[in-house]
């Protein structure tokens, strides 16, 4: 085995593991190409203020599904710093989560509040966050570890 093999499957194997303990769950995944927030770059909601698709050749592995950014810079960026670009709750919308139930947000319709990226299945629920952004996230961290329970992996 090459060493670089080698040191690949220690890398993965240590995402794998901080996956498994819990730090990053359930990521709102197209079905259809298992693509994160499909295909989406997480870090363009924050650079060019939009959702802007991601290329193929920078994708990067994390937290057991594929994430795609329109460049380099972006895929470095987060890689460096997950936690600050992938979206709250998974993807999943925070005013669904707040009432208790799981439904997938959708890439299109977001808000960053507090420095962090909240996507929403439509711009009502968009809408009812954006005028009391603390209301929802306070109840949204109460509910998130039982909705999660219920979210089929």
């Amino acid at each position: 085995m090459r060493p670089w093999m080698a040191i690949g499957m220690v890398v993965a194997l240590a995402i794998s593991m901080s996956y498994r303990a819990g730090a990053v769950q359930n990521i709102v995944v197209n079905p259809e190409t298992g693509l994160a927030i499909s295909g989406f770059d997480p870090v363009a909601y924050f650079t060019d203020a939009a959702p802007k698709f991601g290329q193929p050749n920078f994708e990067l592995w994390y937290a057991g599904v594929i994430w795609r950014f329109r460049n380099e810079g972006n895929r470095a960026e987060f890689s460096e710093h997950p936690d600050v670009y992938m979206p709250r709750f998974g993807g999943y919308d925070p005013v669904a989560i707040a009432r208790g139930v799981s439904v997938a947000g959708h890439p299109e319709i977001w808000l960053v509040a507090g420095q962090r990226l909240y996507l929403f299945y439509d711009d009502k629920a968009r809408v009812a966050f954006a005028a009391q952004p603390e209301r929802f996230i306070e109840a949204a961290e109460r509910k998130w570890t039982a909705v999660q329970r219920t979210i089929a992996p």
